[in-house]
């Protein structure tokens, strides 16, 4: 077999066809071989009419035999052709990929008494909507208030200490020199904020190896993916990641219809130690042999929670993100889509279509674990709560069920392994 670079330039010039504005093709394996291609990963950089497109695919066969046929929308030239660290396409394919959070019950005899705030007279200040699109506009989210004794609680997130800081200011607190520096490296651990103040009412009354991906860069009008000549490798229905970097928002697909993945499930703890045979049966469930779903959408400045840290100035210009400067502390001008299509030689007959928009809303696949208390529960009031918790791991099992086609006695006996025999 020839080298690649020479059987790729090849395939360019004899394949293209002038009204195909084609990056991905199939691979190509000596006569006796054989080659297959199940999973691909694409992340494509788009800004303007201009192109970056890296290419990682999952591919079964001898990596001696390996070569790609990729058609392209004009001949290119050595300095439009590289590779990129596989590292660097796995490391946004973490950061962007589905994820489980967890959250442990308290001592449900542990009382904590959670008043709420009460609104100021007319003419006394802001009102609720007004301080919460105050903070918004500043890039903070009020999460939560509530009151605990002579305390007036807040939990505040953030994307950028500036705007906190300029938040904590507009509403009475004084900072000391250097509280930016010290916010910023919290924000970027993915830390939430606990505030508090006494409310002097209240007060005075109670006193968190692969071959490199291939990369092609160019310009051209059309925003789109061809997959049909990927289906010639097809061995059954084929999936692909689409991993999107622009600078304004969301990459949609405008010529197939495109659901949200299910997501901010609640599920049995047991999930954890099975998560990604969870995802593959909640996601075979749910596209069958073909189906286009948003599994991620966010701003890459921020993220809640974090399944990864966040990619490097490095690694983004390696992806082709060109406008983002290495001075910035954060990377406010690049949002991440993420797009799972499964498609077979039977479906998905027009090739990918996308494009841009401002949509900055956050979107992601989020499985929630709830830990149910595992101390001595003594109070009257732990009755109720292991009642409820009984009937939550019940919802929990059957949306699992339901989710993933699994059999309700194998989800029952996992539950088992798992929780304390009083919540079973």
């Amino acid at each position: 077999m020839r080298p690649l670079p020479r059987l790729f330039l090849a395939a360019a010039l004899s394949l293209l066809a002038p009204a195909a504005q084609a990056f991905c093709g199939f691979y190509v394996a000596r006569a006796d071989g054989d080659l297959f291609n199940k999973a691909s990963m694409v992340v494509y950089t788009r800004a303007g009419d201009r192109s970056v497109i890296t290419m990682s695919s999952d591919y079964r066969g001898d990596p001696a035999e390996f070569a790609m046929i990729v058609p392209t929308p004009k001949v290119l030239d050595r300095g439009q052709v590289t590779t990129v660290p596989a590292g660097t396409v796995a490391h946004l394919d973490r950061y962007t990929a589905p994820r489980l959070v967890e959250y442990f019950d308290g001592d449900p005899c542990v009382v904590i008494e959670e008043e709420p705030v009460v609104a100021e007279a007319a003419g006394g200040g802001a009102t609720g909507k007004e301080r919460r699109d105050g903070a918004k506009a500043l890039g903070v989210t009020i999460e939560r208030e509530f009151a605990v004794g002579s305390y007036d609680i807040q939990m505040l997130s953030a994307r950028q200490s500036d705007g906190l800081a300029a938040f904590l200011r507009g509403e009475g607190y004084s900072l000391p020199e250097g509280a930016e520096a010290a916010l910023a490296g919290y924000i970027g651990m993915g830390m939430k904020f606990f505030v508090a103040k006494v409310n002097l009412t209240r007060h005075s009354a109670e006193a968190r190896q692969e071959l490199e991906p291939l990369q092609l860069s160019f310009r051209s009008k059309d925003f789109m993916l061809p997959i049909q000549l990927g289906k010639l490798n097809g061995d059954g229905p084929q999936d692909l990641i689409v991993l999107a970097l622009t600078r304004k928002g969301r990459t949609v697909l405008t010529n197939y219809m495109t659901k949200e993945i299910p997501s901010d499930v609640d599920v049995p703890i047991f999930v954890s130690q099975v998560f990604p045979q969870f995802y593959r049966a909640m996601f075979d469930r749910a596209a069958g042999t073909d189906g286009a779903f948003l599994e991620y959408a966010w701003d890459m400045a921020w993220c809640d929670p974090c399944a990864d840290d966040p990619l490097t100035h490095a690694e983004f210009r390696q992806l082709g993100v060109d406008w983002v400067r290495k001075a910035e502390a954060a990377t406010p001008e690049v949002f991440v889509t993420r797009l799972h299509i499964r498609y077979s030689q039977t479906s998905f007959f027009e090739d990918l279509k996308f494009a841009v928009t401002e949509e900055r809303e956050n979107f992601q696949g989020r499985y929630i674990l709830n830990h149910p208390f595992e101390g001595e529960i003594t109070c009257a009031e732990g009755k109720t709560y292991v009642a409820e918790t009984r009937k939550r791991i019940a919802v929990e099992a059957a949306l699992l069920r339901k989710l993933t086609g699994w059999s309700a006695a194998n989800i029952a006996a996992n539950i088992a392994k798992t929780v304390p025999k009083r919540y079973r």
